[in-house]
């Protein structure tokens, strides 16, 4: 307490010591970009780049495929374990549980043993949960699987768009940074479509894969240079830079870039989470708080978790619309990638949120239809539309774009507690919005979605008031527009 008020109570006095190396750094870095930032012709820079975030996108493909497991294993386990349905519904809701006691751990863990620590840490729970599963006789142990692959993806979920942002030149690390929601969707759809063919049992096996190769992959990439140089460990943040930038590379700008940052953090207090409502932290957590709201009180939980209970309430059958919302969500999150460096991360989001609304009003005007008895023939159409005009926007920007803008806005003195709020919002939102979607349904079908369309309503003014463009700029950069005291 007592460093704290001190720090406070020389902020007047240091505030230009503190923002003024900062926009002089963003102006050497604007008029002299080095090389290996820009990624001319440095192959073997970019090849380290990649493979790293490979490796990291495992953690997502793991998450994608934890968080898929549940829907095509109901069958199996409620009849070989007896479950009833309020046990199968423990098990399915417990993992949302151990994801927000994750979220919660996430910043502080990544923050001490780094981020390939903390994926690392992340793949073993999943591994021993996956096991439990497997190996499951009855509830009990099946509930403490599903609680360990939970915390596992709470983690994961902070700390491999935090890793990708970190290591990624900064033309590449909106892109980069889209694979993490690929990868996710990839694994529901992967892991949806095998669930078919194969035993729950076999498919908990199938789970322990990428954690297999996450645990390997880590072996060779390096760490991230900026916890490396938090960490005070020059030697090792100057080896790590140059592996991802390339032998050959001029690192010195980016190297003095890092440095110079990281100074001006030394005369800031180590955070807590009331630190974070100062005023100079005010607009990063007001973004990455409010993002992470609207992605899920617009609904996405509710209709990706139930959508074959809302084709068949809208007389669509369930098992064709089912496969088509699957397919769609891979190839338009990958579409989102390649745009997010080329369009930007504000006109993502604005037609994300744009295309969630509409879709919305297109299932509000079927059920009101199908309630009110006008047209029941198109009933059907409508509600696939709507569905697929959801699914399609939320892939294409409010799916990703939130969490690359989260890796981006916070400073690395206050970036895992930060974090950890953030993600601990996303978790709660998403047990909110699933746990509601059914009683809200059974109060008005229409009705739940035109409460949808208002929340993405709010979602657009809210980026266009408060959402920064990100695009080509470095995270210093951009800390240092946004966190001026």
């Amino acid at each position: 307490m007592t460093i704290t008020q001190e720090v406070e109570n020389s902020n007047n006095g240091q505030r230009e010591s503190i923002t003024e190396p900062l926009i002089r750094q963003r102006k050497v870095s604007i008029h002299e970009e080095s090389p290996q930032l820009e990624g001319n012709g440095n192959g073997g820079s970019m090849l380290m780049v990649f493979l790293s975030t490979f490796v990291a996108v495992c953690g997502s493909f793991e998450f994608g495929s934890c968080v898929g497991f549940s829907a095509p294993a109901q069958s199996g386990i409620t009849s070989d374990l007896g479950l009833s349905l309020s046990e199968y519904s423990v098990f399915g809701s417990i993992g949302n549980i151990g994801a927000m006691v994750g979220a919660i751990t996430s910043g502080k863990v990544s923050d001490y043993i780094g981020r390939k620590g903390a994926m690392r840490m992340s793949s073993i729970f999943c591994v021993v949960g996956w096991l439990a599963v497997y190996f499951s006789k009855g509830s009990v142990s099946l509930d403490i699987g599903r609680l360990c692959t939970g915390y596992g993806m709470g983690v994961l979920s902070y700390v491999v768009p935090i890793f990708i942002a970190e290591i990624a030149p900064k033309h590449l690390r909106g892109g980069l940074a889209t694979l993490n929601q690929l990868m996710i969707v990839t694994g529901v759809s992967f892991t949806f479509i095998i669930g078919t063919l194969v035993s729950w049992r076999t498919l908990a096996l199938i789970g322990v894969l990428p954690c297999c190769v996450l645990l390997v992959g880590l072996l060779v990439i390096p760490e991230s240079p900026r916890w490396l140089a938090k960490a005070g460990q020059q030697k090792e943040f100057e080896l790590s830079l140059r592996k991802l930038r390339g032998k050959d590379a001029d690192i010195s700008q980016e190297t003095a870039d890092i440095q110079d940052y990281l100074q001006t953090l030394e005369h800031l207090p180590k955070a807590q989470i009331l630190d974070l409502f100062q005023r100079r932290y005010l607009v990063s957590l007001i973004v990455g708080v409010g993002l992470m709201v609207f992605q899920q009180f617009g609904g996405i939980n509710g209709i990706c978790f139930y959508v074959s209970h809302i084709f068949e309430a809208a007389g669509f059958p369930s098992a064709l619309g089912t496969v088509i919302y699957a397919c769609i969500q891979v190839p338009i999150t990958g579409l989102g990638a390649l745009l997010m460096d080329k369009a930007g991360r504000r006109p993502l989001l604005f037609v994300s949120a744009s295309g969630l609304l509409g879709g919305c009003l297109l299932l509000a005007t079927s059920f009101y239809m199908q309630a009110h008895e006008i047209f029941l023939e198109a009933v059907p159409t409508l509600a696939l539309t709507g569905i697929l005009t959801y699914v399609g926007s939320f892939s294409m920007g409010m799916g990703a774009v939130p969490w690359v803008i989260m890796s981006e806005v916070f400073p690395l003195n206050i970036k895992g507690t930060a974090g950890s709020l953030v993600t601990l919002v996303n978790w709660f939102g998403s047990w909110v919005v699933s746990f509601t979607f059914n009683f809200l349904m059974s109060w008005s079908s229409y009705g739940t979605f035109l409460l949808y369309a208002a929340v993405n309503l709010l979602a657009i003014l809210f980026i266009a008031k408060m959402v920064p463009e990100t695009k080509g700029r470095t995270l210093e950069e951009i800390q240092a527009s946004m966190n001026r005291s």
